[in-house]
């Protein structure tokens, strides 16, 4: 049997939870209904994308390439600054409705490349500009157009001219359910060499502010390279950063004293890492390194024509990872980057084996290569509506055969004896 397709059946017959953990953090989660709690119902002014970087979100977490369990309890994604941006890169911009001339578009140049059903391979690609990324035009050429004009796009402000941009891949592969491999590379398109900052974001969604007495979990450094994650509703976990990066911390807590001018008190909030690399604030930033929002700094000066790759991999605090059936756990391994590139090229190999299966007849590269965009695309989207339900990415076999307004629906992962009209089945069953 093909190794994906393997993993498929593990997942389903609950042998290895390969759905655990995928992309299913949000590409936006500011100006979303989701946090709206203004009076008049105007998501889009109650949850500006100015105020993202700043102010805790309760009911999910956005980021660029994001990846996150299913509950989104700990999520990891990519933040980028060009030296030239007011802010760092760490989510996506578009206008609002009421902004743009034919209502809400993200202004990014981004596509989703590749993705397997279990999560096992993903790969997106991003062009950051390496000039300042134009908030502002935007928002304003927009504005002046009508609805019967076309929409200014990022393009048109020509901040991609001479090829000044980086080409930005963001891959993830899995070496086992547990075990999470993400590497990164930036090309420099442009003729001549440009700095670039790149902060790989860990952090914690905020389920502590919203409830008195709520546990609040941990990220602490473990060395000059590593973070311990300690949280109850997760196994003791280890994220190691490859080469010698700035370890930075702070709190997923909302700056009350930037959005609502009220006393610091010493806190360290959601945008201490953004003020602490823009803007030079050392204070912003907990330098006893531990909190519940965390990256790791590189920065880097890329050749022209040329790539420079970063790396990090997040598994089980003691090195072991569950294999799928294995009990105990599987022996250490000797490094956390010991078989890393070996990892990517059999998740990538694997990924071309499941899709030449599913792709016979089909005879032009072209062709393919677009539906297999196509497909990571709607992975990707499927993902993320079922998790924003509070859902595992796995249907309920009993809807899945249902008629009426049951029928399709994604439901939490729970063991159950369910007795339907041919049978009686151990199966995923519904519990929400």
């Amino acid at each position: 049997m093909p190794a994906e397709k393997a993993r498929l059946e593990d997942d389903r017959l609950g042998r290895a939870e390969w759905r655990r953990w995928g992309a299913y953090l949000s590409d936006r989660q500011w100006g979303t209904v989701r946090e709206d709690y203004s009076a008049d119902g105007s998501a889009w002014e109650h949850f500006p994308h100015d105020h993202a970087r700043s102010r805790a979100y309760r009911w999910g977490e956005d980021g660029i390439g994001g990846f996150c369990d299913s509950d989104q309890t700990l999520c990891l994604a990519l933040a980028l600054w060009n030296g030239a941006d007011p802010i760092l890169k760490e989510r996506l911009f578009g206008l609002t409705n009421s902004q743009g001339n034919h209502g809400e578009d993200v202004k990014e140049l981004y596509w989703f490349e590749d993705a397997l059903p279990s999560g096992a391979y993903q790969r997106m690609l991003y062009k950051y500009p390496q000039r300042a990324f134009p908030y502002e035009e935007l928002v304003r050429a927009n504005a002046a157009r009508s609805k019967l004009e076309p929409e200014f796009e990022v393009v048109d402000t020509g901040i991609f001219d001479d090829s000044r941009y980086f080409d930005v891949s963001i891959e993830w592969a899995k070496s086992a359910p547990d075990d999470i491999l993400m590497r990164v590379t930036v090309t420099n398109r442009g003729p001549d060499p440009a700095a670039i900052h790149v902060l790989p974001h860990v952090w914690y969604r905020n389920t502590w502010s919203w409830d008195r007495g709520a546990h609040r979990p941990s990220l602490a450094a473990s060395g000059t390279d590593s973070v311990d994650v300690s949280h109850p509703a997760l196994p003791p976990l280890r994220v190691t950063f490859d080469g010698s990066p700035q370890l930075l911390f702070c709190d997923n807590d909302t700056n009350v004293e930037r959005l609502y001018a009220q006393p610091r008190s010493g806190a360290y909030f959601k945008d201490g890492i953004n003020d602490a690399v823009v803007h030079g604030h050392a204070d912003a930033v907990n330098h006893a390194r531990i909190g519940t929002r965390m990256a790791a700094h590189y920065s880097a000066t890329v050749p022209a024509g040329g790539s420079v790759t970063f790396r990090l991999r997040m598994r089980p605090a003691d090195g072991r990872a569950a294999k799928a059936g294995a009990t105990p756990p599987a022996a250490p391994a000797p490094g956390p980057f010991a078989d890393f590139d070996g990892v990517f090229a059999a998740r990538r190999a694997e990924a071309d084996e499941f899709y030449a299966a599913l792709q016979q007849g089909v005879d032009q590269r072209e062709a393919r290569d677009v539906q297999r965009a196509a497909w990571a695309a709607r992975r990707r989207r499927r993902r993320r509506r079922a998790r924003r339900a509070g859902c595992r990415l796995r249907a309920c076999r009993v809807h899945a055969r249902a008629r009426g307004p049951a029928a399709g629906r994604w439901c939490r992962a729970g063991e159950g004896v369910v007795p339907t009209r041919t049978r009686t089945a151990r199966l995923r069953v519904c519990v929400s």
